[in-house]
């Protein structure tokens, strides 16, 4: 593919075997050397992502060396656990649940949440549900401010704009869950001397859709260089049940159930993931639109919303800073060389 090739929205295809074959030897060939790790712990929500990371990494490494890891907290959905525990049973992969509430209460995870949404609806009480949501890109140019909406016991609903202040304490309480459940992740990979393998495709990961020493924490992310639409295509050939290949991708993370596409994208994923492929090799938005169904001033839209994020979660990607060098050792990053690259 050229980038003077007309866009078309097969132009994302690729050979599922092919690449399961690829990822499953380059797993083997990371875990021996350098990372020296006999197997693989992977955390299973019941989404696509780590379904399709837990039937590669038994197809590369037999099941047995293998651990699933369900955990689950108040806030998930009972779809997750048990659409999980399916496919641990599915592809024969050991799997041990572990409930991650009490250690998220002891954190103040849920009270610090609870103490943001009073901020704006006083009235807020436990047993209520709330979810965080953004507009949807395509609508207008204007500045994409999040909504927090509550829904009391009998179903009424409220919605309101939040401020930053409100915004950043939600969020920075709700990554409690991310980190805990990695902290427990790096917990039973040190105890089996087995690497952690991390769940984000490309859509996640180009767009910072993960939480900093939480789900963006692991030892590999063989799925970060695929697509979602290409995730799904591996998802067939591996065999990933039917019932999760069928689910509207969630956040699982919120009372209030939710996509991913109103909380983060803005936009189902298969409209993002062929703007990403465009923006990524130089198509202009005229020549996308046709393909997604869109107006090129909705593909432009899309095409400043994606740089956008990817400035505004560049520090996600970022190592640890370093004020002097330590020649020694690999992996750090100082100051000076980002401003070098510039």
């Amino acid at each position: 593919m050229t980038p003077r090739e007309r866009f078309r929205r097969d132009l994302l295809r690729l050979d599922p075997h092919a690449e399961i074959e690829r990822i499953s030897a380059a797993l083997r060939a990371i875990l021996a050397k350098p990372l020296h790790r006999k197997g693989a712990v992977v955390a299973v929500s019941g989404g696509i992502d780590s379904s399709v990371v837990a039937g590669l990494c038994a197809r590369a490494l037999g099941p047995e060396r293998v651990l699933a890891l369900m955990l689950p907290e108040r806030d998930s959905s009972p779809d997750s656990l048990s659409l999980g525990a399916l496919v641990a049973r599915h592809f024969h992969i050991p799997a041990i649940t572990q409930e991650v509430t009490p250690i998220l209460e002891a954190a103040g995870c849920y009270r610090l949440q609870e103490e943001a949404v009073r901020s704006l609806f006083p009235e807020y009480a436990s047993d209520w549900k709330f979810k965080v949501t953004l507009p949807s890109v395509l609508q207008s140019d204007r500045l994409s401010i999040s909504r927090l909406t509550v829904q009391s016991p009998d179903g009424e609903t409220r919605s309101a704009r939040m401020p930053a202040s409100v915004y950043l304490q939600l969020i920075a309480a709700t990554n409690f869950k991310q980190r805990v459940r990695t902290m427990v992740e790096y917990y039973h990979g040190d105890r089996l001397n087995y690497a952690v393998v991390g769940t984000p495709n490309r859509l996640e990961f180009d767009q910072g859709f993960f939480v900093k020493g939480g789900d963006g924490l692991a030892d590999i992310k063989p799925i970060a260089h695929l697509y979602k639409s290409q995730v799904y295509a591996l998802a067939r050939v591996l065999g990933v049940p039917a019932e999760i290949c069928e689910r509207v991708p969630t956040t699982d993370t919120f009372p209030l159930e939710q996509t991913q596409e109103e909380f983060f994208f803005g936009v189902p994923h298969e409209v993002l993931d062929h703007c990403l492929f465009g923006l990524n090799h130089g198509y202009a938005p005229a020549e996308v639109a046709p393909a997604v169904g869109l107006t090129a001033e909705q593909v432009e839209r899309l095409y400043r919303d994606i740089e956008a994020k990817r400035r505004a979660t560049a520090a996600l990607h970022m190592p640890e800073m370093l004020i002097a060098p330590v020649p020694e050792i690999l992996g750090a990053r100082l100051p000076e060389e980002d401003r070098e690259s510039e």
